[in-house]
């Protein structure tokens, strides 16, 4: 068993808080995109729920321990619409601290579920220093995903419906941002199914975790340059760090244009319309292609959560 934060016990018990809608998602082989890729390509669907992102799991365990409460997040957008729609649920007033430059289709979701949402006029990292404030100011709960464990353990039940996979597989890619499913996934595929490569992939224009996890220390980074907003954060926690450093056998960067190739290949060979990070797990394949031929390996579609008009431009051609 890898030493962090996490605990399968508590992973497990997760299972029984969250609900149904965001459990059991689907898991299948993908065949047609195995003569792009070389290799065998099974897709865990993380976005045929309501939030449509995995987030949803992490926020149902956190608001069921603060129901009738408050709670205050920043958010890319994703986590953002999570917390809100488990908090609508369950009574909770949910505040969403987000850049005003977040994909439109996000931020108008998030007050559709009821949230109250703030601007602020920088990038991600702005935004947490923001609900920080807003969290000692109010004395409320300030929600951190992948620094509240509750976030990485909800995250973990994907990895327990992985471990009980009837087709083996010997890798699963994992996009890598703040660490939340990297680390819940990972602990479980470590404790549950050892001999399983856990892959960690994030774009060359927002390397933070991935410089980090090489150098065996948090490194910081100015500035961002990534379509994938959702993992593009410049600055890693550095318990979470310890974490994904016993987990993650492997930590990647790939280019934007390989990005783009993932997203069309999720539209035209698998009919799925997804966001960027999403895509990181097909854009790592593309880039190494020698590492994973003749292999099965397990890509985890993270979110899907895109501005249309922004979407068509980055797939070249209009939606089906």
């Amino acid at each position: 068993m890898p030493e962090t934060r996490l605990d399968i016990a508590r992973i497990r018990a997760a299972r029984r808080l969250i609900h149904p809608v965001f459990l059991d998602t689907p898991l299948f082989r993908c065949e047609a995109l195995d003569p792009d890729l070389g290799c065998a390509v099974s897709i865990k669907l993380e976005t045929a729920n309501p939030v449509r992102s995995f987030k949803g799991r992490g926020t149902e365990v956190i608001a069921s321990l603060l129901a009738g409460q408050a709670a205050v997040c920043a958010s890319a957008g994703n986590l953002g619409q999570a917390l809100a729609w488990s908090g609508r649920g369950r009574g909770l007033d949910v505040t969403v601290v987000a850049s005003r430059f977040a994909p439109a289709a996000k931020l108008d979701r998030i007050r559709a579920l009821d949230a109250t949402l703030e601007l602020v006029d920088g990038d991600f990292d702005m935004a947490r220093e923001r609900a920080a404030d807003i969290a000692a100011r109010d004395g409320i709960r300030l929600v951190e995903d992948s620094l509240d464990i509750e976030t990485c353990e909800g995250a973990g039940t994907i990895g327990l419906e992985l471990a009980d996979a009837a087709a083996p597989f010997g890798a699963v890619l994992i996009a890598l941002g703040g660490g939340t499913p990297a680390t819940g996934v990972g602990h479980v595929m470590k404790a549950l199914a050892p001999g399983v490569e856990v892959i960690c992939v994030q774009p060359l224009g927002a390397p933070a975790m991935t410089l980090s996890w090489r150098k065996r220390r948090v490194v910081t980074t100015d500035t961002t340059d990534t379509i994938a907003d959702g993992v593009a954060g410049r600055r890693p926690i550095p318990a979470v760090l310890d974490d994904l450093l016993q987990v993650a056998d492997d930590a990647v960067l790939v280019q934007e244009a390989s990005i783009l190739a993932g997203l069309r290949l999720l539209l035209e060979r698998a009919g799925l319309v997804v966001e960027p990070s999403a895509a990181l797990g097909i854009a790592a394949i593309l880039e190494d292609r020698d590492r994973f031929a003749d292999r099965h390996v397990v890509t985890i579609v993270c979110g899907s959560n895109v501005d249309i008009d922004t979407y068509r431009r980055w797939v070249g051609s209009p939606l089906p």
